[in-house]
């Protein structure tokens, strides 16, 4: 019985230690801290430094996080974010077929306003308006649904070329397009991407592919 009960002193005795040792392990005595395992703190750390908008990296400060997505075809809208907070898409049902617009204060990333036009059958003569209403500074983004140039004409391509779009005067039936551009552009855009409606190459049926374009765009200084 002696020898039974000194074992089990040892063993208790044996299972402190190596608790001791384990907590030791993940616990600074002296910072009083927790030392989290190599793997998890990698995680939170990803977590942490996720991107606004999705992006791969954070931008640099005085910079603005942006990611456009064009409409799939005819069924799938398109997606706005900008500084982590989502414009126009289809969840919040304020996206319709044509050219999809949000203007964005280009000094404090406030939205000014968003609204869609209908390319196919609408009013040209209501993007017109909007366009040369746009305030000085502005940020411009555009995003295609279905058919973003059926009824564009020249006034419109000109008013679009002239905020640094590369692409506006060739814009036309069914084509796919995105752009970020700005009222007092002086040179062309470096956020834009454009895809042909073209049988041959087309993903959808009658459609080309959706496009996306994301960036980090510099806030104007005042």
């Amino acid at each position: 019985m002696r020898v039974s009960g000194v074992l089990r002193f040892l063993a208790l005795v044996f299972a402190l230690v190596s608790t001791w040792i384990f907590i030791r392990s993940y616990i600074s005595l002296n910072a009083k801290t927790i030392r989290l395992p190599r793997w998890l703190s990698l995680v939170t750390k990803e977590i942490l430094m996720r991107a606004k908008c999705g992006l791969a990296k954070p931008c640099p400060k005085e910079f603005f996080a942006f990611k456009i997505s064009s409409g799939a075809a005819n069924v799938v809208g398109p997606t706005m974010c900008f500084e982590n907070q989502v414009i126009m898409s289809p969840v919040k049902n304020n996206v319709g077929r044509g050219l999809n617009i949000a203007l964005v204060n280009g000094t404090t990333g406030m939205v000014l306003t968003q609204k869609c036009f209908d390319m196919y059958s609408g009013e040209v003569k209501l993007l017109v308006k909007f366009l040369k209403e746009i305030p000085e500074g502005a940020l411009v983004l555009v995003a295609s649904y279905d058919d973003p140039g059926t009824r564009l004409n020249d006034e419109t391509r000109k008013l679009l070329s002239s905020l640094g779009s590369s692409y506006a005067k060739q814009l036309g039936f069914r084509d796919s397009w995105v752009f970020l551009g700005a009222k007092d552009l002086k040179d062309k855009s470096p956020f834009e991407q454009f895809l042909k409606n073209n049988p041959d190459t087309n993903k959808y049926e009658g459609w080309p592919e959706l496009l996306e374009l994301e960036g980090c765009v510099p806030r104007k200084i005042p």
